[in-house]
């Protein structure tokens, strides 16, 4: 879901990035400013990234909640985030668009978050160096594939083929969801997770 408004500011690059000589705020200021209005609605902020567009900036905002963000939700914070910025004059006088969106499924699954959050989602994610993974004879990892059935801030529990296994995070690289058709994200289809090396 995604919402946008129109605004004014410098060119910033990616989260992170330094900002351009045109600039009064780099990524991170910007992180600081938007992260405490994200989250007084309830919501985490997942991104913010900032493009040229011709003679615009398109300041992309990614946000995410447990339950997932309605459009409702991005139409409220759209107008939080848009207020805040206006106000603080952080972007400066140059025309910009706000796009507000939440992550689509192809967003990798690295903070215990992210995994609550798949819950009931099959995922494929690589197992770690540091973990006893399994390898193939040219040396690559092992990619593990199953059910999120649950998600701590330590661990997450997945169903692979059949049986319950726990992986703290250290052990997993990113994990992707994995796009099911015609399956309900509960599960019922009993999980059929499996090793696979790639």
């Amino acid at each position: 879901m995604n919402g946008s408004s129109r605004h004014s500011s410098p060119q910033l690059a990616a989260r992170g990035s330094a900002t351009s000589a045109a600039g009064p705020a780099d990524a991170q200021q910007l992180i600081k400013l938007l992260e405490p209005v994200v989250s007084a609605t309830g919501m985490d902020l997942e991104n913010v990234r900032i493009t040229a567009t011709g003679r615009r900036r398109l300041l992309r905002v990614v946000v995410d909640a447990d339950g997932g963000v309605s459009l409702d939700d991005i139409t409220l914070i759209s107008r939080a985030l848009s207020a805040e910025l206006d106000a603080s004059g952080a972007m400066g006088e140059t025309p910009y668009t706000l796009e507000v969106s939440s992550p689509g499924v192809d967003r990798p699954l690295t903070e215990p978050r992210h995994w609550r959050r798949a819950a009931g989602r099959l995922i494929r994610a690589p197992l770690a160096a540091r973990s006893p993974a399994r390898t193939d004879r040219a040396g690559r990892l092992a990619m593990i594939e199953g059910r999120v059935l649950a998600a701590s801030d330590h661990a997450v529990l997945l169903e692979v083929a059949g049986r319950q296994r726990e992986f703290g995070y250290t052990e997993l690289g990113p994990g992707k969801i994995l796009v099911e058709f015609g399956h309900a994200a509960t599960g019922a289809d009993g999980g059929g997770g499996r090793w696979t090396l790639t």
